[in-house]
């Protein structure tokens, strides 16, 4: 099952208040200061020639078998694996206080997708621009790779990924004559009601809406597949999420709970709540990270079969493109390591397609090279990747900031509100 905490939310320290973030200039954002002053001094390494490698817990059993291979094949160093806080909020604040306080003994950094920019804007990343080329990057689905990039450098190698995907129940529509899933979120809404009425169900669709950064999440997909966006792409310190297309796409969310369709208690779910709803027979669609699809017929959920089930993209407004939130983890390097060119080569075996080709198999993780999207023995492994491939291959980072966690905190409570019809 894809390792995952809830929404892989962060934590940080002084919020903008409503103002500040909405109506905030590009001269506002440029001084705004969050994380601190660059660390300086320290030093990465244990000091005993290992290159410690910091993750959170890995309960496939396949992290630790790939560090013994690495280190079978290593000449002159070995990797020493450090387990961290399964929840990521909890990883980040522990990084953090570790950069703040000179960098620390860690080398590489297993990452969640939205740190990056955070920590390079500090100078806590080894810019790694002149290792990983373009022609290397292109290598990679595009998604992970931007959410790498700051100020017009790489920092890191996308490592595993996740997208925001749309379940349905197949073996329902077609019994209420739809033959293919919802394009628009009006059909879907259509669609919902319709099917749940006929074959009795009590919700036409389920999402993840709490104040958390899962909210963010989703409520970043209805304003991406409404046109609109948070940060200009052409000036990413110009905030635009007082347009008009994002608005509107943030109606479409409030108005799927207003007319029933979705209940209000989606105001308070989690992925831990979306689960029970789908799998358990009582919505016909449900909004979700790939990792749920593996749950279907286990002991846990057994009412609804994985053959009952059929995955798609995203819902989008008429005229627009796909889009959902890209999830995932990438590998960083610290820029105060003793061995950059060791955690090079440790990242490198990681990335590589045998390393990503291991973890999926055994790990159910989605690689982040396109090529193994055919090989088979993981198309099978993963049947969720076949159906969800086309959302995998459009899916979209969250806003590439150094003021992510703030912005990050303002938006759940904004979006949480828009669940809730406020």
């Amino acid at each position: 099952m894809t390792q995952r905490s809830k929404g892989s939310g962060v934590s940080a320290g002084r919020k903008f208040d409503r103002r500040d973030f909405l109506k905030m200039s590009g001269a506002g954002l440029a001084g705004a200061a969050l994380l601190g002053s660059t660390a300086c001094g320290g030093g990465g390494g244990s000091g005993s020639g290992d290159l410690i490698f910091a993750m959170g817990a890995d309960t496939s059993g396949t992290l630790p078998d790939l560090i013994d291979k690495f280190n079978k094949q290593s000449e002159g160093f070995k990797v020493t694996y450090r387990e961290m806080p399964t929840d990521s909020g909890a990883y980040f604040d522990k990084l953090r206080t570790q950069f703040q306080a000179g960098g620390g003994d860690i080398d590489v950094i297993g990452a969640d997708v939205i740190w990056p920019a955070q920590f390079a804007a500090n100078g806590w990343l080894l810019d790694v621009t002149d290792r990983f080329p373009k022609s290397d990057q292109s290598q990679f689905l595009p998604g992970p790779i931007n959410s790498l990039m700051y100020d017009g450098k790489i920092y890191g190698v996308p490592w595993f990924t996740d997208a925001g995907l749309l379940y349905y129940r197949a073996d329902l529509l077609e019994k209420s004559g739809y033959s293919e899933p919802p394009k628009t979120w009006d059909e879907m809404q259509e669609m919902a009601v319709k099917v749940a009425q006929d074959q009795n169900i009590a919700n036409g669709f389920v999402f993840q809406g709490d104040q958390y950064e899962g909210g963010v999440c989703n409520g970043l997909e209805y304003i991406w597949t409404n046109g609109g966006d948070v940060l200009d792409p052409g000036d990413p310190n110009k905030v635009i999420i007082d347009s008009p297309e994002a608005a509107a796409g943030l109606a479409i969310e409030q108005g799927i709970v207003e007319d029933g369709v979705a209940p209000q208690a989606v105001a308070t779910y989690t992925e831990t709540e979306t689960d029970p709803a789908f799998l358990g027979n009582k919505a016909v669609f449900a909004r979700n990270w790939p990792y749920m699809y593996a749950l279907a017929g286990t002991s846990d959920f057994p009412d609804v079969k994985p053959e009952q089930i059929g995955v798609a993209p995203l819902p989008v407004t008429q005229g627009n493109s796909l889009a959902s939130t890209l999830g995932g983890w990438n590998m960083l390097i610290n820029a105060q390591t003793d061995m950059p060119d060791e955690a090079w080569e440790f990242v490198q075996f990681m990335t590589s397609e045998q390393g990503q080709r291991q973890r999926a198999i055994a790990a159910s993780l989605l690689p982040t090279r396109p090529t193994l999207y055919q090989d088979q023995e993981i198309r099978e492994t993963i049947p969720v990747i076949v159906q969800g491939e086309e959302a995998l291959k459009n899916a979209r980072s969250r806003p590439v900031s150094p003021y992510y966690s703030d912005m990050s905190l303002e938006m759940q409570e904004q979006f949480n509100g828009v669940v809730k019809g406020d």
